[in-house]
């Protein structure tokens, strides 16, 4: 590790933040000694404010239909190989019933941007669910809805949101998604969210197309600036019905790089190890939590409609990521020195 690089890890350390130009550097200098000198602090804080806990949260894909055309997505409208489905009221519920037996006290409700999911249809899910299961959390994420929107389902009950802002740069924004799309419009939707009062979710993909070092820079810039209860990360994955399917994949290992650097910037965080890096990696699952993750998603959705919600190639919903399996998942997970427990996991504001 150069001095330029030592002094950049030990300013993040200390500081918990970096400028733009500091950040990008420290992308581009990355090496052996400055990633592990990062991930033992990173642990050091996880450690510190949620111990050796891991949290699962069960996934429930309630839709793969989707309005929205964005170019790295498997479910993206103008796919019309994908085969569409939809999960009515009873089935998400038996899905909650099945999860709560299994040990699961947070239910991540996540579809496409699908029109039958009006705000009375949502609200009146959300409010069973909480009355049948008072000690569990509901995240959902659901794309981009009204302010309006947003308050109804708080006040039915719904506890979290997540929404990737994907990208914080405005340009790259509009190379990964149509013109109707924006970043401003993504920005509003999360401000919103937060002042609702759900404990709020972004995040991005890393090697994502066009994608530089600047790029991801001014995504940890917008992380520690907005402060996130939740951040979602992952590698891109190329879909092989969409106009990126011969990009090449992200990083494993700049995925981990980051969870680090984001552990360290917002220590308190609510970090996943993401089905994407299990995806990309044998192990990616486990390596993320031993880079300061916290989280993990197992997949609690019909077995029938798993292989349905495909985002991108290949991706994980049976074995270690099917809730079913939680009994395999809690032995990895123990096998690097961590346990999975069974509550809400909220997030702690430590700062």
């Amino acid at each position: 590790m150069n001095k330029r690089t030592d002094y950049l890890v030990s300013k993040l350390i200390s500081s918990h933040s970096l400028t733009a130009d500091e950040y990008r550097e420290l992308i581009e200098q990355r090496d052996g000694e400055s990633t592990l000198r990062l991930q033992q602090e990173a642990v050091r804080l996880r450690k510190q404010i949620y111990g050796d806990k891991v949290f699962i949260r069960g996934l429930i894909e309630v839709s793969n239909i989707c309005k929205n055309d964005c170019y790295y997505c498997g479910i993206r409208k103008s796919n019309r190989l994908c085969e569409r489905y939809r999960l009515s009221k009873e089935e998400i519920l038996s899905c909650c019933r099945d999860g709560y037996d299994l040990g699961f006290r947070t239910f991540v409700m996540q579809g496409g941007e699908d029109g039958a999911f009006s705000d009375a249809f949502l609200c009146d899910v959300i409010r069973e669910i909480k009355e049948l299961y008072p000690d569990c959390a509901v995240t959902l994420s659901l794309g981009e809805r009204s302010r309006e929107s947003y308050k109804r389902l708080y006040e039915a009950g719904a506890d979290r949101y997540l929404l990737r802002h994907e990208t914080a740069d405005e340009k790259h924004y509009s190379m990964l998604h149509p013109e109707n799309l924006t970043l401003a419009s993504r920005m509003e939707c999360l401000r919103a969210l937060k002042e609702t009062g759900f404990q709020t979710g972004c995040g991005f993909m890393v090697g994502s197309p066009y994608q530089t070092a600047e790029h991801l820079a001014k995504d940890l810039k917008f992380i520690g600036d907005f402060r996130p209860d939740m951040v979602g990360i992952g590698p891109f994955i190329p879909h092989k019905d969409t106009p990126f399917a011969d990009h090449p994949a992200g990083s494993a290992e700049l995925t981990c790089f980051l969870l680090s650097v984001i552990r360290i910037i917002h220590p308190p965080v609510l970090l996943p190890a993401t089905t994407a890096l299990g995806t990309l990696e044998d192990g990616g699952r486990e390596r993320g939590i031993l880079h300061g993750a916290n989280v993990i998603m197992p997949n609690l959705s019909p077995t029938d409609v798993r292989d349905k919600y495909m985002l991108y190639n290949n991706k994980l919903s049976t074995g270690a990521e099917s809730a079913q399996k939680l009994h395999e998942l809690k032995e990895k997970i123990s096998s690097v020195g961590y346990r999975i427990v069974c509550d809400r996991g909220d997030f702690i504001n430590a700062e």
